[in-house]
């Protein structure tokens, strides 16, 4: 899905986990109902957070409309995480012992055309001579095998230190939220493959935000969250976008 492909901002808003859907010939990889409103399915949240995001910077977005189960939008497909047989402490049937012809499908139906979505956008604004800066939308677990997460954001950088550095210190100094770098995790090519494919390889600065996903349970937390996060992006726009 792509919402506001005029948009007029200068950041592009990509949410890898949007969805939780599955088609039923898949017959939700074997898992019980319980497990498709779980993390493991998708980023519980990000998708409303990144609507929200979008309507107020203008900003154009791509959310995945299917599972991570089925296939992660933001792993390099070669990675064992990609497609997981595992995730967190839960087996995935549908994934075990999954044959390289539906590994090649799953990355043809799903996977691919989100990610020539992307690149449709960005090569659209490299021909007008925009200035782009990619914003991964996410969420995260309060706790994860058992390790409790007290923050409220992450921001989550590999190249981009200045303009996660800024985006925090307006966070921290506008905000009640506990904001940290690189956690829940940092941003490396193994485990993330928006930030490198269409961000550090067109050029483009590229962070992903990561929400704490009990943040996201009420409209009005989630409408408060996009003008906070909003608010700090337009305020560091500067550090992602130099030669503007």
């Amino acid at each position: 899905m792509v919402l506001r492909p005029d948009g007029g901002s200068p950041f592009v808003l990509v949410c890898e986990h949007a969805s939780n859907v599955m088609p039923a010939r898949y017959h939700a990889l074997g898992l019980a109902d319980r497990h498709s409103s779980r993390h493991i399915a998708w980023d519980i949240g990000a998708a409303q957070l990144t609507r929200l995001l979008s309507e107020r910077l203008d900003a154009t977005a791509i959310l995945a409309g299917f599972s991570r189960l089925l296939i992660d939008a933001n792993r390099p497909p070669h990675v064992p995480s990609s497609i997981p047989s595992l995730s967190e402490d839960t087996p995935i049937p549908g994934n075990i012992d999954l044959s390289e012809a539906e590994r090649d499908l799953r990355l043809r139906h799903f996977f691919q055309p989100f990610h020539d979505s992307i690149t449709c956008q960005l090569d659209r604004r490299q021909r007008d001579s925009r200035p782009t800066a990619i914003v991964g939308v996410h969420s995260f677990t309060p706790v994860f095998l058992g390790e409790t997460r007290p923050y409220h954001v992450g921001v989550l950088f590999d190249a981009t230190g200045d303009w996660a550095t800024a985006l925090r210190r307006h966070l921290r100094k506008r905000t009640n939220l506990d904001v940290r770098l690189n956690q829940p995790y940092a941003v490396t090519p193994e485990e993330d493959y928006t930030a490198y494919v269409h961000g550090a390889e067109r050029g483009f600065a590229a962070l992903l935000i990561e929400v704490r996903n009990d943040l996201l349970d009420q409209p009005q937390d989630i409408s408060q969250l996009a003008r906070q996060l909003g608010d700090a992006l337009e305020a560091t726009a500067a550090f992602a976008l130099p030669n503007r």
